[in-house]
């Protein structure tokens, strides 16, 4: 499946070889609903682009001359005007507000560092260092750390964590598996074993009583 700009999504066939007006030239053969086809001269390719996943099999094709994919570009565009204000709203208001800060690093921070078994790389540190400037500040801090599978992403979310409770307050870390969920919370529970916080995972395989004593427990 491909998106046209002008003309919406249709299924691409190929490339073909067109004689127009005693010319031959390459086009990329794009399919339609009701068979319509619209060949794309090579020069054009830049108005083409892909669309969902290539073995996405009832993906819904649009009519050449139809006004569907007009529509949906309309109905795209006001959906990014409205998230547009929506994320502005949301940042001047969180530029304006004043939070209370972290403590700096008491000294089961140090601690609770020093038991890494590994030596950090220069990036995790300066990424550590960044974002507990961050909290330290009685600003809201709005950050992304990225990095590679094996880059010690974990390690770094472990001690803005510590940090943050160390103060008094609570983490919730997200988490789109409940594969993943298990393997961090194995992480964070072995690592925060030496101090007194409690550590705690929220997924399908925990039964209701359990869910609901977890939330109880954040509750109080």
């Amino acid at each position: 499946p491909v998106a046209h700009k002008n003309y919406g999504i249709g299924i691409y066939e190929g490339i073909v070889t067109q004689t127009v007006e005693g010319i031959k030239s390459d086009y990329l053969f794009i399919r339609y609903a009701s068979n319509d086809r619209l060949y794309v001269p090579i020069d054009q390719m830049h108005l083409i682009s892909k669309y969902g996943l290539s073995d996405t099999p009832d993906v819904k094709l649009n009519r050449l001359g139809g006004s569907e994919w007009n529509i949906a570009k309309k109905r795209a565009k006001k959906a990014i005007k409205d998230m547009t204000k929506e994320l502005l709203e949301i940042y001047s208001a969180r530029r304006v507000k004043i939070r209370e800060p972290c403590p700096p690093d008491s000294t089961w921070q140090k601690e609770f560092e020093s038991a890494f078994a590994y030596e950090e790389t220069p990036d995790q540190l300066e990424a550590v260092s960044l974002i507990k400037k961050d909290m330290e500040s009685d600003k809201p801090m709005d950050r992304l750390l990225c990095g590679d599978v094996g880059y010690g992403k974990t390690e770094v979310a472990l001690r803005s964590a510590f940090k943050a409770v160390s103060g008094g307050k609570q983490v919730c870390v997200l988490v789109p598996t409940t594969v993943l969920a298990e393997q961090h919370f194995k992480t964070f529970k072995e690592r925060f074993a030496p101090f007194p916080f409690i550590v705690e995972m929220l997924s399908r395989f925990r039964t209701k009583p359990e869910q609901k004593a977890i939330v109880e427990k954040l509750k109080t």
